[in-house]
């Protein structure tokens, strides 16, 4: 076994598919298909067998879906998943979210015909997703956020001079966001606004998972709608989210700038001109820097940004890009974020 070659399963219940997949990865020195399944059941006995760097799963399959087969992984062989969607519907997004509660690191958009202009672009994404996923401290994730979390004192909410706050996040983050949540006061928090990239299709079950999971209300955003105090709002699929200087939200498709959208840096920013010091920023788990500059932008402006710290961080791209560009102003552990953002923290 060469340690330095990126080892793929590729679990799939299409047979065009896995052999669409093997050959995007074919020629590729670093990279080697070790095994292939058709459904979780084998693909549960391959990983064990095999023992790959990154399972690359779908999401819905016969005998046993994304979700079940995730839950054996991670208890018998812990290994990075990577789910891939190709179509959306929302059984898929039930059994996605379920999958990335149980430990799958992220879902991507399955590649598009290799006909297709973005085909090369979008397979050098997945790759530069599955050789970041492979890096991963499955015991990190493991061990946090959600494994040990300690009673929390009761919060009060945010202080009233907080008018919105915002979060931006990406590998790892729906946990990390769930988790943050279950520790704020529901109903009495300013508006939240959330960025999380995710594959297209999946910003509704997001949504969903949070308002089950968290007991704050959570919802798509919608443009121009005015953004309520106890409300959640999650970024659509590839639109910018952000808040206008009259409190109402902005989603916009604007050229893409950067290589995210929705964007951290987009929300931040646009918090940094409604809002100023009235503002508060939160830079959660991530590959990447999104949300580095918008961060800074918003402390200039007389906002408050926190980062998560390194050592609850699924992967800590954007929290360190924060900090190494001077946009955070405290770094913090996961479960120590809903007290600062409530003003109940010594920091």
């Amino acid at each position: 076994m060469d340690p330095a070659k990126l080892r793929l399963v590729i679990v799939n219940d299409s047979a065009t598919i896995r052999a669409a997949l093997r050959r995007a990865f074919a020629g590729i020195p670093d990279v080697e298909v070790v095994g292939e399944a058709k459904d979780g059941a084998e693909a549960v006995k391959v990983v064990a067998e095999r023992r790959p760097s990154v399972v690359v799963m779908d999401i819905v399959m016969p005998v046993m879906d994304g979700y079940a087969a995730t839950r054996q992984i991670m208890a018998t062989c812990p290994t990075p998943i990577v789910l891939v969607s190709s179509v959306v519907n929302p059984r898929d997004a039930h059994v996605a979210m379920e999958a990335l509660r149980s430990g799958a690191l992220a879902i991507v958009e399955a590649l598009p015909a290799i006909t297709d202009p973005r085909y090369e672009l979008r397979r050098e994404a997945l790759l530069h997703t599955l050789r970041s996923m492979s890096l991963v401290r499955l015991d990190r994730f493991r061990s946090s956020p959600a494994a040990a979390a300690p009673a929390a004192p009761p919060l009060l909410g945010a202080d009233r001079g907080v008018a919105a706050i915002g979060i931006a996040a990406s590998t790892g983050g729906p946990n990390a966001v769930v988790e943050l949540l279950r520790l704020l006061p529901p109903g009495v928090m300013p508006p939240l606004l959330i960025v999380q990239h995710i594959a297209r299709g999946f910003a509704e079950g997001f949504a969903r998972w949070i308002t089950e999971a968290s007991g704050h209300h959570a919802a798509v955003a919608v443009d121009h709608a005015p953004a309520a105090r106890g409300e959640v709002y999650i970024a659509p699929d590839d639109r910018y989210l952000g808040l206008d200087a009259s409190m109402r939200i902005v989603v916009s498709d604007t050229p893409q700038v950067g290589l995210f959208r929705p964007s951290g840096n987009y929300l931040f920013e646009s918090l940094a001109r409604a809002l100023g010091h009235r503002a508060r920023g939160v830079v959660l788990t991530g590959m990447g820097d999104d949300g580095a500059d918008g961060a800074v932008a918003l402390r200039r402006s007389g906002g408050r940004v926190a980062a998560q710290d390194e050592a609850t961080s699924v992967v800590y791209g954007m929290p360190r890009a924060a900090l190494e560009r001077g946009g955070a102003d405290v770094v913090l552990p996961l479960l120590q974020i809903p007290a600062w953002l409530c003003g109940q923290s010594a920091v």
